[in-house]
């Protein structure tokens, strides 16, 4: 029965014009329960692009640090990063509050930062759709620059979903364990977790997958390589499923954190229903989005190209996979959504 309904969900998804490829991986934390769905040539072994659940695997290192006493969160941006990068980053009303943002600011987006990747007329997004570019650190810190702060950092009950707050984490993981990117995701997850398939892109000698923008298929490996913390990263629907069940089962790190991690802000209007936590999504199912017939809520990630990883507690099921559509980057949320609420 269970499986029937995960089966009519996907079959009406893929009707749409929009939809060329997808696949859907379903677990229980056990492994007793498992269900999959492939469709236009992609299994849960073929490359897809994170995008932004790259952001867990960020937060994975952030929390693993912080277990080996390398950083608090608590910990000012200021004491990781240069005073010529970071000078002026944060103007709100007039007054400075760059010195202000800690590692918690970034990690549960309550920096007030803007994102230059959706903000603005010429946003990066916009960019990207026309052309392959490379946007280095220190440009993206001048575009955030340039834009308008949306609120003193911390201001409670206040997030907003920016790339540049995992941007900056990114830096921050380098400037620690004086190491690339790359290196510390190797050592502190994918070699533990023995992930084979998944990585961040290095050079362009490294696969990236097509993107789909509505009807076409495009290639974006420079930009990819650029946002390696906030959205860089490549795995598949099987790789995925062992990275979530440890992030919140408690392999990487003591998931006693928790306590401290669930601390949800709505982020803005444009991306309701989703609350942010400490480095993580959290979607309710008991509102009006659900017409209030869920229960319970999903914790994890979606990318805007379409790929979702989330942990429904509530009957103990993993959920990941990739529509790949950047047009409509709501597609994975409300797939998600559905699977949980059609869960008995």
């Amino acid at each position: 029965m269970e499986t029937d309904k995960y089966e009519k969900i996907v079959n009406r998804l893929i009707k749409s014009k929009h939809i060329h490829e997808s696949v859907l991986f379903i677990e229980n934390m056990s492994g007793d329960f498992s269900y999959k769905n492939e469709y236009g040539g992609k299994n849960i072994d073929a490359p897809l692009l994170m995008a932004s659940i790259t952001k867990l695997f960020t937060t994975a290192c952030i929390l693993i640090l912080r277990e080996q006493g390398k950083l608090s969160l608590a910990d000012k941006v200021t004491e990781y990063l240069d005073s010529s990068i970071l000078s002026r980053l944060h103007i709100f009303k007039g007054q400075e509050y760059t010195s202000k943002l800690t590692i918690a600011s970034l990690l549960f987006q309550t920096s007030g930062l803007p994102d230059a990747y959706v903000e603005s007329k010429n946003n990066i997004k916009k960019r990207v759709l026309l052309e392959d570019m490379h946007i280095p650190f220190d440009e993206m810190i001048t575009l955030t620059k340039q834009l308008k702060t949306h609120f003193a950092p911390n201001k409670l009950k206040r997030a907003h979903y920016a790339d540049i707050n995992f941007d900056l984490l990114g830096k921050i993981i380098e400037t620690i364990t004086n190491s690339s990117l790359e290196d510390v995701y190797k050592s502190l997850i994918f070699e533990p977790l023995n992930l084979v398939k998944t990585y961040l892109p290095r050079d362009e000698h490294d696969f990236t997958p097509t993107i789909y923008y509505k009807e076409t298929a495009i290639s974006r490996p420079k930009y990819i390589r650029c946002c390696r913390a906030s959205g860089g990263g490549i795995s598949t629907a099987r790789e995925l499923m062992i990275f979530s069940k440890a992030f919140f089962g408690g392999s990487l790190f003591n998931k006693d954190v928790f306590y401290q991690l669930e601390k949800y802000n709505k982020l803005q209007a444009t991306m309701y229903p989703i609350q942010y936590g400490g480095g993580y999504m959290r979607i309710p199912l008991n509102g009006i989005p659900t017409l209030f017939m869920g229960k319970g809520e999903l914790v994890g990630h979606s990318g805007s190209t379409g790929s979702f990883a989330f942990y429904f507690p509530q009957k103990d099921l993993f959920f990941v996979g990739d529509v790949n559509q950047m047009a409509i980057p709501v597609l994975p949320i409300r797939l998600a959504m559905r699977l949980a609420i059609s869960s008995k």
